[in-house]
């Protein structure tokens, strides 16, 4: 829906472009003839050029694939759900405004058909060479219609009725009719736009112009045909899908007549909408395609990217673009897409959204986030290289309140359990299990927090249920590493190696606010070989309040990543 909208203000707005170059530069001049094929492409241009669009590929550097990248997990405290207000779907109001609009004046154009049919049907038709003549009894004004020419001949001289046929032979024989019914059509799906309507007018007035000046060429006294044109003005009974000799700028007409023509050096005029139809091009018909760099290394060659392809969601994107996009993965790369848990705000705006995509029983790729504010803008960039594998990625500027796994290979479950008790889990293939549970219930009076030969650190804490309850857990770590529980790891607190005697229980647990897991070359990147067997470092509530906590939060992370 959001394109059908996008291509009519493209198009609505070109034909304001054609319409005010004419208007201003060409309406005076007396090159008539080129200015109806000048306003009937600017009719095409509007219909077909919003549809062409030029692709350009950019190329960027390789995003690089992290092993684990579970950056942040924040815990939400349960809230109770609020009565939903109601909500006015615009997109839909609008369609339906337009829609109505659009049948309204499709009757319209219906009953001028049949106004037409009626003013023909059971006739005597004289034919006299490509044209056919209608000489009626009811009091209209003589009119054409293609090769049709009607007109009452008890109501005019023979002279004035040979000027009315020579101008209306004009229209039949360079079919104008067809200009009119073109122009009306246009009206018909872009009524809502105003110019549209003068644009009409301008091309029937053209029309004349034109008529007006080829039959002055073939009649003898040029004076008695504009007193022709000011009698007709007095009959106002006219069908709007024909021409018609009455129009209501007689005065327009006959100064027209009179006119010089004009110098041939004053159609530099006509070129002066292409630097406007070119930026145009520039400005809303480029679609810019992300390429990756062709990567090398010591030992081998990298794979070379051959195509990339971006598909972004914003916070503004409708719950009909989310479904495309899942149908679009699926269609071009079979991936399947999962798209759920999608919340929004009072504006309409995203707060919560988690994408899973997979391919067959192969988890790819699991992104979460989940806050009280909007999300930021986030993409799903699809990369197939050279030998036909394809690799997926998220790309987001989010950073409070993300989750994600790059690792193809891995798997991220995360549960929220809206309750007085809130749970979260967090699993990896790679047989590394993080558990967090905080409990507000009254009934909980003590704290546990032990690092057991799952890997599983689990939290609980006598905490007021009006408490805003903050958990961050961060893991760090290769594919191949594991916290070993075998050999004890070493434990952190505070900053402080704790000695190889000290038992984690004797924390006062209720204080606790971070933990963070090191495994592998990043702990002994961090603290030597007296870390191989992984490191938990524990940050308590000791020396600071609540007010620091995301203060420590970056300095934990900013910290860790200098290492």
């Amino acid at each position: 829906m959001e394109a059908l909208f996008i291509y009519i203000a493209k198009s609505a707005g070109l034909v304001v472009m054609f319409y005010c170059v004419y208007h201003f530069l060409l309406r005076k001049e007396t090159f008539f003839n080129t200015n109806r094929w000048f306003l009937l492409a600017g009719l095409g241009t509007s219909a077909l050029l919003p549809l062409l669009v030029y692709t350009k590929t950019i190329f960027v550097n390789p995003t690089p694939v992290s092993n684990f990248n579970l950056s942040q997990v924040q815990i939400p405290v349960s809230q109770n759900i609020s009565n939903q207000t109601f909500e006015i779907n615009w997109n839909y109001t609008l369609l339906l405004i337009y829609g109505l609009g659009f049948l309204v004046l499709l009757i319209k154009f219906a009953l001028d058909f049949y106004s037409l049919q009626t003013v023909l049907k059971g006739q005597k038709v004289k034919q006299q060479a490509d044209f056919k003549f209608i000489d009626t009894n009811k009091n209209i004004a003589p009119f054409s219609y293609f090769e049709y020419i009607v007109y009452n001949s008890s109501m005019y001289t023979s002279s004035e009725l040979e000027n009315i046929i020579e101008h209306e032979k004009v229209h039949s024989d360079q079919n104008h009719t067809a200009d009119i019914l073109v122009a009306r059509i246009f009206c018909l799906l872009f009524w809502f736009n105003p110019i549209i309507w003068l644009y009409k007018k301008a091309i029937a007035q053209n029309l004349e112009f034109i008529a007006d000046k080829e039959a002055a060429k073939k009649l003898s006294d040029k004076r008695a045909y504009q007193y022709t044109l000011l009698k007709i003005t007095t009959h106002e009974s006219c069908i709007t899908i024909t021409n018609h000799f009455y129009q209501s700028l007689i005065k327009k007409r006959i100064v027209m007549l009179n006119k010089n023509q004009s110098r041939k050096r004053n159609s530099w005029k006509y070129y002066v909408v292409i630097p406007a139809l070119a930026a145009f091009v520039l400005l809303f018909q480029v679609e810019v395609i992300a390429k990756e760099r062709q990567q090398t290394s010591r030992n081998e060659v990298s794979k070379e990217v051959t195509s990339a392809e971006i598909y972004k969601i914003t916070k503004t994107t409708t719950d009909q673009e989310l479904k495309e996009i899942a149908e679009k993965l699926k269609k071009n790369h079979d991936f399947d897409t999962t798209i759920s848990d999608v919340e929004r705000n009072s504006s309409n705006e995203i707060t919560s959204i988690r994408v899973a995509i997979k391919k067959g029983t192969e988890q790819n790729q699991n992104f979460m986030v989940n806050g009280s504010k909007a999300i930021k803008d986030c993409q799903i960039i699809v990369t197939t290289e050279d030998d036909g594998s394809v690799k997926i990625d998220f790309v987001s500027e989010n950073q409070e309140n993300q989750a994600k796994i790059s690792n193809k290979e891995r798997k991220v479950e995360i549960k929220n359990v809206q309750n007085s008790k809130v749970n979260c889990d967090v699993k990896t293939t790679d047989n590394t299990h993080t558990s967090v549970t905080t409990s507000s219930s009254a009934n909980t009076s003590n704290t546990n927090v032990n690092v057991n030969a799952n890997t599983t650190v689990s939290l609980s804490a006598n905490n007021d249920s009006k408490a805003n309850n903050k958990i961050m857990i961060f893991t760090y770590g290769s594919d191949s590493s594991k916290l070993n529980t075998e050999q004890k790891p070493l434990i952190v607190i505070n900053g402080t190696i704790a000695s190889p005697d000290f038992d984690i229980n004797d924390i006062d647990q209720k204080k606790i606010s971070t933990i963070t897991t090191l495994l592998g070359k990043t702990a002994e990147d961090k603290y030597g070989d007296i870390a191989k067997n992984g490191v938990v470092e524990i940050i308590t509530k000791t020396t600071f309040g609540n007010s620091q906590f995301e203060d420590l939060q970056g300095k934990v992370t900013k910290g860790h990543s200098k290492n």
